[in-house]
């Protein structure tokens, strides 16, 4: 037997409040507040009419979470944020940054600039999920690691582990790209 579909309205009404909270402590304006807001609620509508959610406050937030963070890969695109190189003492993931904000605009630097940005952008891909998004949302979303854990329920020390296997992931798979573009 199908499990019954979830009011929408009620839904709305239920978490709007909660959610949009959530959401406006992690992006930079209320608009795109509202946008992520308005796509949790419809991908919600959609997907409960199809498959009914059974536990929706869970599913409202992990959705949110994963429209930010897609957001945020968006404008990463257009700008590269700055980093907070905690886990970076040899400055590696420092350099790179400083490479793909730099805003000269010389063909050379614009290519040099895509092949750097698509290989970070391969390299965080093949990352495990935990691992990437404690990555990218500490050091590109400028999350502290107590926000997350306060956010998500994991202790702090898991995040601090996932993290540093990121880091080191990214260090050894980014290595010949450093090597090649970025010493001397």
């Amino acid at each position: 037997m199908k499990p019954e579909r979830n009011n929408p309205t009620e839904v709305f009404e239920n978490y709007r409040r909660q959610l949009r909270a959530f959401i406006a402590r992690r992006v930079d304006s209320e608009a795109e507040g509202e946008d992520i807001l308005q796509e949790v609620f419809m991908r919600f509508v959609q997907t409960d009419t199809v498959n009914p959610v059974g536990q929706v406050a869970a599913w409202l937030f992990r959705t949110a979470r994963n429209r930010i963070i897609d957001h945020s890969r968006k404008r990463r695109e257009e700008r590269m944020p700055q980093m907070h190189g905690q886990d970076d003492e040899s400055g590696f993931v420092s350099e790179i940054t400083a490479l793909l904000a730099d805003e000269s605009s010389s063909p050379e630097m614009e290519y040099l600039r895509a092949l750097v940005w698509e290989e970070v952008e391969k390299a965080l891909g093949e990352l495990p999920a935990a691992q990437r998004d404690v990555f990218e949302l500490t050091e590109m979303e400028g999350f502290t690691f107590r926000e997350l854990a306060e956010d998500t329920g994991i202790p702090v020390a898991t995040l601090l582990s996932r993290k540093h296997y990121a880091v080191k992931y990214l260090r050894s798979r980014l290595a010949d790209i450093y090597e090649a573009f970025l010493t001397d």
